[in-house]
């Protein structure tokens, strides 16, 4: 289908200090929950997650998908606390709610849905 080829990523880069503290000011004003991919450019299993995270900002609307490269948004990777690449930070109200450590595709999927169960169903269809 031409449709899905011509589709934006719904996945977000974060460049900047700057615009990591916009995304998370937008998404707290808005009281929508965030999901963000750590990530490297030379870190293999962190680029490998990249199609999987895609695959979830397009399942779940609702939520806010930021990815942030470590070595290029280091204050960003250091107010999260991130060590190690890939690091998967779910937040919501501007507080870490969850943190996933590695490239575990099925446990990144079942905490993303379990976060998403946990958005109150009015927030989520405003959105």
């Amino acid at each position: 289908m031409e449709s899905e080829a011509t589709n934006k990523s719904r996945v977000v880069m974060v460049e900047s200090g700057e615009s990591w503290d916009f995304y998370i000011s937008q998404a707290t004003t808005q009281t929508r929950p965030i999901a963000v991919h750590f990530t490297a450019s030379w870190c293999m299993p962190s680029v490998a997650m990249n199609p999987i995270f895609e695959d979830l900002a397009s399942a779940h609307p609702d939520i806010m998908f930021l990815t942030v490269d470590v070595d290029a948004v280091k204050e960003a990777a250091a107010k999260m606390e991130v060590n190690a690449m890939p690091t998967f930070v779910l937040v919501k109200d501007s507080a870490q709610v969850d943190k996933i450590v590695g490239a575990n595709p099925e446990e990144i999927r079942k905490r993303i849905d379990s976060f998403v169960q946990s958005i109150p169903a009015n927030i989520a269809q405003s959105l």
